[in-house]
């Protein structure tokens, strides 16, 4: 079992500019350990940009965020990943001149080095990874290399797990085992995980909450047992 310390993540009135211009406005929300919170909207709402803001790959304007009531120091990729933000990148950004395994232990920069393993349960969850740690990660099909940008991510103990669009591109039966290693995350119920996902089908199964952004802004926050996936369809079209 992953067994990591569960905490909640909180965000409050976070926003963000890219130099003159707004992208994000006064974003809040909390993300429980233990639950999927899907963060949903139009493409240029700014969910990658909440989501980079998040992992310290662009800075905030203002706001704050806090792990277990502990305000976070989210300036740079580094700091939030110390601080147990695990980012996993629309692209994937696999380095595709090194190994699977290799790719894995880049995963341990954020990490001290009594904590330089290789969790059994990564290998469990993509077998397809122990399969192929020799093969350069640019060799991997499209499906195999989001199993392994999951996998690299996990390796760094996360609390919170962050994904950007991770079916995006992927065929239908890696959909599904991406799926079942969120659900099986979910249950060990020591991180939050917060998804930004187009695929609504994906979304709403997997989904326990849903932040719905638009023009850089949240306009709804509701938990699944109170929103229905034609809810949730008649938002996006909006």
């Amino acid at each position: 079992m992953f067994i990591w310390g569960a905490a909640m993540f909180e965000v409050q009135d976070l926003t963000l500019h890219y130099g003159q211009s707004q992208i994000l406005y006064d974003i809040s929300f909390a993300a429980q350990p233990g639950a999927i919170t899907a963060v949903m909207g139009n493409n240029g709402v700014g969910k990658t940009s909440l989501l980079k803001a998040i992992a310290g790959r662009h800075a905030a304007s203002g706001g704050k965020m806090a792990l277990n009531g502990a305000t976070l120091n989210q300036s740079t990729a580094t700091s939030a990943a110390r601080a147990g933000i695990a980012y996993v990148p629309q692209g994937r950004e696999v380095f595709p001149m090194m190994s699977v395994l290799e790719n894995l232990e880049t995963g341990f920069a954020c990490l001290p080095k009594s904590e330089h393993s290789i969790p059994d349960e990564v290998f469990d969850l993509f077998p397809v990874l122990k399969e192929m740690k020799s093969r350069r990660g640019g060799d991997l099909s499209g499906g195999q290399q989001q199993q392994l940008a999951i996998a690299r991510a996990l390796i760094t103990r996360p609390k919170v797990l962050l994904l950007d669009e991770p079916t995006e591109g992927i065929q239908p039966n890696v959909i599904e085992m991406i799926g079942d290693a969120l659900r099986h995350l979910r249950e060990q119920g020591d991180m939050a995980i917060i998804l930004v996902e187009q695929n609504a089908d994906f979304a709403f199964a997997l989904g326990d909450t849903f932040v719905m952004m638009e023009g850089g802004r949240v306009k709804r926050r509701v938990e699944k047992a109170e929103y229905s996936k034609s809810e949730m369809v008649a938002d996006l079209a909006l």
